[in-house]
């Protein structure tokens, strides 16, 4: 009997271990639409992760897949405009519209648009994602505009780069 309870209890924390990841990080996708004339930003994290940073300062714990969108949408924005900005030169912060959040297995996909007057030679973005919530928190960008490609890391203390385009 003590041998079947200890591989159950095995079984239980081999499964928790399998849903929890070892690893804090993001990834932005940042494509220059030359026909809207815009930034159209894709950022990729973890649900669990996007959920605790969420939480933060919250009555209760929020649940991506359960609370009411209008809520979780609000909440998002919020984050997103605390941790995110754009611009083409220094010093400079355009607008940016929240477009909405996807489910994709155990992440979220969230999109942003930020519209722009012209093709932009360079990109001064502040990526500050989740710095706050996770010491170890990495976030990847990688930017596709004019043919042009290029990838930062953004950790903490390392949150506003320049990127030439």
């Amino acid at each position: 009997m003590r041998s079947w309870l200890f591989l159950l209890l095995l079984m239980v924390g081999m499964m928790s271990r399998a849903q929890a990841h070892t690893y804090h990080a993001s990834i932005m996708d940042v494509h220059y639409n030359p026909q809207k004339k815009q930034l159209e930003v894709a950022v990729k994290v973890f649900t669990d992760d996007l959920e605790k940073a969420l939480s933060a300062g919250q009555p209760k714990p929020v649940s991506v897949l359960e609370d009411p969108k209008p809520q979780l949408a609000t909440l998002t924005l919020a984050l997103l405009r605390r941790a995110l900005a754009f611009g083409t030169k220094p010093g400079e912060i355009l607008p940016w519209r929240y477009v909405g959040m996807e489910r994709d297995h155990d992440a979220h996909w969230l999109y942003l648009a930020v519209p722009l007057s012209s093709a932009p030679s360079a990109l001064y973005l502040r990526n500050h994602l989740l710095l706050d919530t996770f010491d170890d928190q990495m976030n990847i960008v990688n930017v596709e505009a004019n043919g042009k490609k290029q990838s930062a890391l953004f950790r903490g203390g390392e949150d506003v780069r320049k990127l030439e385009l």
